[in-house]
C-alpha cells in the first residue's frame, strides 16, 4: 500500500502563488515581458517570445516545487503485514559434559554414537523451534559454566551447543552448580516464565552447591525445572538391564522436577528424547505472535532525485546558453 507519512505538507503547494500575489514584483522598465518569473537568468531561444519563455519557466519551476513538496511529504510503500513473536519465557538448557557421556549406547541415523552426540542431534531441532523464547546454555561437569546468556539468537545457542565436547569442564557431575547458575542468571532478568531443562546421565559428585540447596533456590525464585535422565536401557540375553557408564540419580532428579512444578523424563534412546521434547513443547507452549509489523520502503528520494536532476540539467542549459549568447555579443 502506498501512503504519505506527512500528507499535510501538500498544504504548502500554493505557497509560491501566495507570495506572488501578496508581494508582487516591481515593474522592470527595461523589459516588456508580460509575465515575470523569479529566476536568476531569463534566457530562451530567439524564435520564442519572451512571454512564451516566461510561461515555460513558470511551468518548470512549478514542477520542481511540486516534486520538492512531494518528497517532503515522505511517500512510502507499506508491505504485507508480518507477524512477529511476542516475548515468551526465559528458557535455560543445562547439558552434562561429564566423562560418562562418552558411553556409546545411543543410535542416530543407524549409527552408534555417544550420549552427547545424541543430545546435540535432538536438542538442535528443539532450539530452532523456540521462536519468541530467550534461550541460554549452561555446560557442567566439575562445575557449571555459562556458555550462552539468555538471548533470542537461537542459531548462536545451537552453534555453541554443537561445539561443546566431553571433558571440557572436567569429568564429574555438578548438578547443584548447574541449577544454581541458572537461578542466578534468571535473577538478572525481569519477571518472566523461568524454565530450566537439565540433561544428565549421572548423579551429583562435585560442585559447591548440593542439589538440595539448589532446589531451595529454584523454588524461592519460581524456576520450573524439567529434568532428563539420559542412559540406555539395553538388556542382555537374560533380560537384565545393561546400563552403560554411571547411572543417573532418578530419585533426586524426580524430586527436583516435582517440587518446582516441572517433570522428570527418562531418555533411553533417540526416539524417547524426541518424544520428551514434544512433551516439553506441549507443557511449555511457544508464545503465539500477536504483534504485526509492515515493512516500510521509503520513496521520497525518487521525487527528490528527479527535482535535483531537472535543476542540474536546467542550470547546465542556462550556463551554456549564457556563454553562447556572450560570444555572439562579442562578435
Amino acid at each position: 500500500m502506498f501512503e504519505f507519512v506527512w500528507p499535510l505538507m501538500f498544504l504548502a503547494l500554493p505557497l509560491p502563488l501566495l507570495v506572488y500575489l501578496l508581494f508582487p514584483a516591481k515593474e522592470n522598465k527595461q523589459s516588456s515581458a508580460a509575465l515575470k518569473v523569479p529566476f536568476p537568468i531569463q534566457l530562451g531561444p530567439s524564435q520564442v517570445s519572451k512571454q512564451s519563455y516566461a510561461k515555460v519557466n513558470l511551468f518548470l519551476m512549478a514542477l520542481l516545487w511540486l516534486l520538492l513538496v512531494t518528497a517532503s511529504a515522505r511517500p512510502q510503500w507499506l508491505g504485507e503485514p508480518i507477524a512477529i513473536p511476542t516475548e515468551g519465557r526465559d528458557l535455560m538448557v543445562a547439558v552434562d559434559l561429564s566423562g560418562s557421556m562418552k558411553a556409546r549406547d545411543m543410535v542416530v541415523n543407524a549409527q552408534a554414537v555417544n550420549r552427547l552426540t545424541m543430545i546435540k542431534y535432538v536438542l538442535s531441532d528443539f532450539i530452532s523451534r523456540r521462536v519468541g523464547d530467550r534461550l541460554g546454555l549452561i555446560l557442567f561437569a566439575d562445575t557449571a559454566y555459562l556458555q550462552a546468556p539468555l538471548t533470542f539468537d537461537r542459531p548462536t545457542v545451537e552453534t555453541l551447543l554443537k561445539e561443546s565436547v566431553i571433558g571440557l569442564v572436567g569429568d564429574n557431575t555438578a548438578i547443584g552448580d548447574a541449577i544454581g547458575l541458572a537461578v542466578k542468571r534468571f535473577r538478572q532478568r525481569e519477571k518472566s516464565n523461568r524454565v530450566l531443562i537439565l540433561l544428565t546421565d549421572g548423579r551429583n559428585t562435585a560442585g559447591n552447591i548440593s542439589p538440595e540447596q539448589a532446589l531451595s533456590l529454584a523454588k524461592d525464585n519460581e524456576v520450573t525445572i524439567y529434568t532428563i535422565g539420559v542412559g540406555s536401557n539395553q538388556r542382555d540375553m537374560f533380560g537384565f538391564t545393561m546400563q552403560s557408564g554411571a547411572s543417573f540419580d532418578e530419585a533426586t532428579l524426580n524430586q527436583i522436577a516435582e517440587e518446582t512444578g516441572g517433570q522428570f523424563f527418562r531418555a533411553t534412546d533417540t526416539e524417547s528424547l524426541i518424544n520428551i521434547y514434544r512433551q516439553l513443547d506441549a507443557l511449555e507452549p511457544i508464545e503465539e505472535g500477536t504483534q504485526q509489523m509492515r515493512p516500510q520502503t521509503a520513496l521520497y528520494f525518487y521525487p527528490m532525485g528527479l527535482a535535483l536532476l531537472m535543476s542540474a540539467i536546467f542550470a547546465i542549459f542556462v550556463a551554456v546558453h549564457s556563454i553562447v549568447k556572450r560570444g555572439k555579443t562579442n562578435d
